[in-house]
């Protein structure tokens, strides 16, 4: 069963790789087959205020089981990042981490490896994987369904 996923990650900086991450189910049979879906509609948040973003990051949340935060350079550095893990936590979602810091860019770059902002805001054992070396294209689905399982475990 495909799990409904909130994806966290930097906006400005990562929108181009975290676009990689969100669509890669696009080339599977269909959204069950990839083992996600993608509740938040990212495009459409905007500079809105402080309130106005978290009120659509919890709106967003509110059809999700699992949040996978893509992790960037900077991306633990994020205010809106760490919001999203705690009203994530705070919902009883699963949680897993994706470094995409070597998913290539639009010019074909990569960039330095993030530091985790789930050891940073002291919540040690959720799992990270790396995009690519650890095949995100053939195992997010996998990695969903575990941090779901995970986080059943713990209610």
């Amino acid at each position: 069963m495909a799990r409904r996923v909130f994806f966290s990650f930097h906006y400005e900086r990562d929108k181009w790789r975290a676009g990689q991450v969100r669509n890669s189910w696009v080339t599977k049979l269909d959204r069950e087959a990839a083992g996600f879906w993608d509740t938040a509609a990212w495009e459409e948040v905007k500079k809105k205020g402080d309130e106005a973003i978290k009120r659509w990051i919890r709106e967003h949340l509110k059809g999700s089981s699992v949040t996978a935060v893509l992790i960037g350079t900077e991306t633990s550095q994020r205010r809106y990042v760490r919001y999203e893990i705690e009203q994530s936590r705070a919902k009883g979602n699963g949680l897993l981490g994706i470094y995409i810091h070597r998913i290539r860019d639009i010019n074909g770059t990569t960039e330095p490896k993030g530091s985790n902002p789930f050891t940073e805001m002291g919540y040690p054992g959720i799992r990270t994987y790396d995009w690519v070396n650890d095949g995100g294209y053939n195992n997010l689905g996998k990695w969903v369904e575990a941090a779901y399982q995970q986080a059943l475990a713990k209610s």
